[in-house]
């Protein structure tokens, strides 16, 4: 596989101490304007503490396995540990997924706000976490050094990374130790990688091998973060996705397949999906890259073609904007009986369930207690089968909230970035048409997405002049020059 070269690294804005305090303002307002949950009823939270002090393990012990988590700095809610190994000429690979089920009790308090929340929501200043922190950052979160009860997934792979056997079943399992992403990626650049990290970048590589061979597609778009610096400051800048981010990735892929096969041969499940694009998408796509000076060959995939992009190039940029076009309509299918009529996930070039976050998704949860059934050859629990239907809807009424909260509160950080630069004339690419009078920009610096009233060419550099950074508003305006 290539090397990696990694783009966008512009430099980081900053907002004042001052703009701080109408910051967390406009978070709060955020949140409020999407019904997002302040606290956990006290009933909730009683019977979380309950079920923290008073969990049952697993028999099956595994905490002999030196489990590790890979996550972003400072993160509690670990849902993942893995552990990688040779297995003659080809892998073993062991991924335990906290046992929320353990926790939460059917049709208990913590279930009922659960489902009523969805997902965790994050926002600049703090997440609202799907559970209450007891369980999500304390008792069912892999941390190191404490016993929990896990679902394991004990996957086996041949020499190209391909699954050949897979099994799911309940364990208690210990963390031995907690990295994150440039940590790993320091140390495998560095060649002082142990053998784990070592094993986890084999296998990632060659499952991104076999994604690009099936015809997966990921949209590599440029990553907007916000951060924050003790509440005094937030920072507004592009985020290079690291290699060791894909190759995690690639790991909780193969489990969210290996779970959609356990839930398909099995009659019974929740499967993530998502069409492939319309020919009439496709050919609009294509005379869009055309325009932008790509080439793009008839009998190559729109996955390798958005795998060859570049960053760093305006027009190219301004085309993996335009490909959001592809990937639209994903959606939770759930069956019991006949297999769905279309149970491929298009972007991932197969089918594909989410069974890797259950801390933080409220789907998940169902979904391994769905797969360690069938694969134990079990019945699966009513309250998780009677569940499925209802999940979906649950599911989608969450993304709105998560995703409006995230995009009202980037825009927020970024008026304050530009409040005090109104009236200036900024460089910018034009990276989508919004409607007959407006377009959609993207700066490098500071690392903005905002409209802009004028019109000009897709993937054209332009002149733009900021006419309005309205922080109570997340508003953010441009005007094209010319």
């Amino acid at each position: 596989m290539p090397k990696r070269t990694i783009h966008l690294a512009s430099p980081v804005s900053e907002t004042t101490t001052a703009q701080a305090a109408q910051l967390r303002a406009r978070f709060d307002a955020v949140r409020a304007e999407q019904d997002v949950p302040t606290g956990f009823p006290p009933e909730v939270l009683e019977e979380a503490g309950r079920a923290a002090a008073d969990v049952a393990l697993p028999d099956r012990d595994e905490t002999s396995v030196a489990f590790r988590t890979l996550d972003p700095p400072g993160s509690m809610d670990l849902d993942q540990a893995l552990h990688l190994e040779r297995d003659g000429d080809g892998y073993r690979v062991r991924y335990a997924i906290a046992d929320v089920p353990a926790f939460v009790a059917p049709g208990g308090a913590v279930d009922a706000e659960a489902r009523r929340r969805g997902q965790t929501v994050y926002a600049p200043d703090q997440r609202t976490p799907l559970h209450p922190p007891e369980l999500s950052e304390g008792a069912a979160s892999l941390l190191p050094g404490q016993v929990c009860p896990a679902f394991v997934w004990d996957l086996r792979l041949g020499p190209d990374g391909a699954t050949t056997s897979v099994e799911v079943y309940r364990a208690r399992v210990r963390s031995t130790a907690r990295h994150d992403y440039e940590e790993v990626q320091r140390a495998v650049d560095d060649g002082g990688a142990d053998e784990v990290f070592v094993l986890l970048r084999e296998v990632g590589e060659k499952r991104l091998e076999l994604e690009r061979r099936r015809g997966g597609a990921s949209l590599p778009m440029p990553e907007q973060e916000v951060s924050e610096d003790g509440g005094e400051h937030y920072r507004l800048h592009f985020r290079p996705a690291l290699p060791a981010e894909d190759w995690n990735a690639q790991l909780s892929l193969m489990t969210g397949m290996a779970a959609a096969e356990l839930m398909l041969k099995g009659g019974v499940g929740i499967l993530r999906t998502m069409p492939g694009p319309d020919q009439k998408a496709v050919e609009r796509f294509r005379r869009e890259a055309r325009a932008l000076g790509v080439e793009w060959p008839q009998d190559q995939p729109y996955g390798e073609l958005l795998r060859s992009l570049d960053r760093d190039d305006p027009r190219q940029l301004a085309l993996i904007h335009e490909a959001t076009s592809l990937f639209r309509g994903a959606g939770y299918t759930p069956f019991d009986g006949a297999a769905p009529a279309s149970p491929e996930h298009a972007a991932v070039a197969a089918p594909y369930a989410h069974v890797t976050a259950p801390l933080r998704r409220l789907v998940d949860r169902f979904g391994l207690v769905v797969c360690e059934a069938l694969c134990a050859g079990t019945e699966v629990p009513a309250w998780a089968r009677e569940a499925l239907p209802s999940l979906p809807e649950a599911m989608q009424a969450s993304d709105r909230v998560a995703g409006a909260v995230e995009r009202g509160c980037a825009d927020a950080v970024e008026a304050a970035v530009l409040q005090h630069r109104v009236g200036e004339v900024f460089d910018a690419v034009v990276v989508d048409e919004r409607n007959a009078s407006g377009v959609l920009l993207q700066l490098q610096e500071p690392a903005v997405v905002a409209a802009a009233e004028g019109a000009a060419e897709l993937g054209s550099t332009v002149r733009a002049r900021l006419v309005k950074a309205e922080i109570s508003t997340s508003t953010v305006v441009f005007s094209l020059e010319g």
